[in-house]
């Protein structure tokens, strides 16, 4: 009987899910990938984890919970770094310890530490810990990793095309609403993949703009050497790679000059994002034009007032064009009794 490995649906499960499945199931393992974020799910990441965590960090909490009890080992890796003298956020690197900790009944973790920080030298340790749990064969552990590096490397190519995964499908399949090419209004969607890509977590943000005939841009849509031509020149070296991502994506797209409006998509509680998006908010009223609207979620939602917001925000680009000289090209933040918006 295949050992069923469990793959919580939340943090960067949305960039490396097609790396993860298809290694793990190219050694015969039984992939169980979490349900879809829902109401119980986030309440309960918000009962196990620490007042102080981030929305997604409590989500993640969440999916633990989900598939505790339905697999026999679960897979959450100590993420160091994924670039070369870059960092992602410090609290990834003791994801693992968190969960053990925060919730009890929990099968054997593997933990495989990622980190490319001084090099990639030691990939193959991080390949024979991930698999040591399914084989001892370490040539079948190698080939089964270079199966999933191509199927993730296919995985981006197809987010740079413009395509949106569809993460309820299989990790081949995207989805793509209408014939974006057609629209004449462009959006971009900044924020971590994880916030962009859970529907439940944004209140199914891209559903709205293309509702609206809006067409999406996001990050992922940017190549990796475009954005390190424009952190190369840009003022302040970073060591964060989601801060060179999304600043390096405006750079990117400020130059181009053929979006319409930025939305940043934020949690509440996220200390890279309150550097970011603050730095990507002053350089667009700066430098450009472009309408800006900054929307911070947390786990009291408030679907009612972000709807009204991206509404709002929508008529406004309607309207930019014809009167421009009389409405606020930039969108602020604001708070309700239900959560900030």
């Amino acid at each position: 009987m295949a050992v069923k490995i469990g793959i919580p649906r939340a943090l960067l499960y949305y960039q490396y899910f097609p790396l993860w499945v298809t290694y793990f199931e190219a050694l015969d393992a039984e992939v169980i990938i979490s349900s879809e974020t829902n109401k119980k799910i986030l309440n309960e990441g918000i009962s196990a984890a620490i007042n102080e965590a981030c929305l997604p960090i409590k989500l993640f909490h969440g999916h633990v919970m989900d598939l505790k009890d339905r697999v026999d080992v679960l897979f959450i890796p100590r993420i160091t770094s994924v670039y070369q003298k870059e960092y992602i956020c410090p609290k990834f690197c003791g994801l693992p310890e968190m969960i053990r900790h925060s919730i009890g009944g929990l099968p054997p973790v593997i933990d495989a530490e990622i980190n490319f920080f001084e090099s990639r030298r030691h990939i193959k340790d991080t390949i024979y810990e991930m698999g040591n749990y399914f084989t001892r064969d370490r040539k079948r552990m190698i080939r089964a990793f270079q199966q999933a590096k191509e199927r993730y490397q296919n995985y981006c190519r197809q987010l740079q095309k413009g395509k949106i995964p569809s993460l309820e499908l299989p990790f081949h399949m995207y989805r793509e609403p209408i014939n974006q090419k057609q629209l004449p209004k462009r959006i971009l969607i900044m924020g971590h993949p994880y916030n962009l890509y859970d529907p439940y977590l944004n209140m199914d943000m891209f559903s709205i703009l293309t509702a609206r005939g809006i067409q999406i841009l996001t990050p992922e849509m940017v190549k990796r050497n475009e954005i390190n031509r424009f952190m190369k020149s840009y003022k302040t070296k970073f060591y964060w790679t989601f801060a060179n991502k999304m600043i390096g994506t405006m750079l990117y797209h400020i130059e181009r000059g053929e979006i319409d409006g930025v939305i940043y998509i934020s949690t509440f509680g996220c200390g890279v994002d309150s550097v970011v998006a603050d730095i990507v908010e002053k350089t667009m009223r700066e430098e450009t034009s472009i309408p800006f609207l900054l929307i911070t979620l947390d786990e009291h939602r408030g679907e009612a007032g972000v709807y009204t917001r991206v509404e709002a925000f929508i008529d406004m680009l309607e309207w930019g064009r014809k009167d421009e000289n009389h409405i606020s090209t930039h969108g602020q933040s604001v708070h309700s009794s239900q959560g900030c918006f």
